[in-house]
């Protein structure tokens, strides 16, 4: 099971979560939709090339990364999305595109969108496209220590 790295890391954290199961979808806004979880509430993890390093931006399901927002943001000369090919080795215990948000197991920063931060809870694909993760903001916050910014745009 793909989520098993995932979740042994956040039970040795003491995190308390819940694990939602549903049909396979492949895009974040169709996993809100089986997971019954609004959109906007439903963190769909990008990974961007920023001054030719891997990073992930944190999005929600319902909104697209602004790369010239982002690129400002964190004062990058360029900042473009990843190729698969350029990451699939890179999360081993993942489905390709089904990545959590956790970029500090992977070595990665990680840039989260201001209005993902302003929920209580942040739900996340675990690992594959049939099963999805909702945590406390907070602990995902201390875990992860993520660049909150603004980056995103209502698609």
């Amino acid at each position: 099971m793909p989520a098993r790295t995932l979740k042994e890391y956040l039970d040795r954290e003491g995190v308390r979560y819940v694990t939602i199961v549903h049909s396979p979808a492949y895009t974040a806004q169709e996993v809100a939709a089986m997971a019954h979880i609004p959109g906007k509430n439903v963190a769909k993890t990008v990974v961007v090339r920023a001054d030719g390093k891997l990073a992930l931006a944190v999005v929600p399901a319902s909104y697209t990364v602004d790369f010239d927002m982002l690129q400002g943001a964190i004062g990058a000369e360029k900042v473009e999305l990843a190729r698969e090919e350029e990451f699939q080795g890179t999360f081993p215990d993942c489905e390709l595109g089904a990545m959590p948000p956790f970029g500090n197991l992977y070595g990665m920063p990680v840039y989260v969108a201001r209005s993902l931060a302003e929920d209580e809870d942040i739900a996340f694909n675990a690992c594959s496209h049939h099963e999805m993760i909702k945590v406390p903001y907070k602990d995902f916050e201390r875990l992860v220590q993520p660049h909150v910014i603004t980056f995103s745009v209502h698609a």
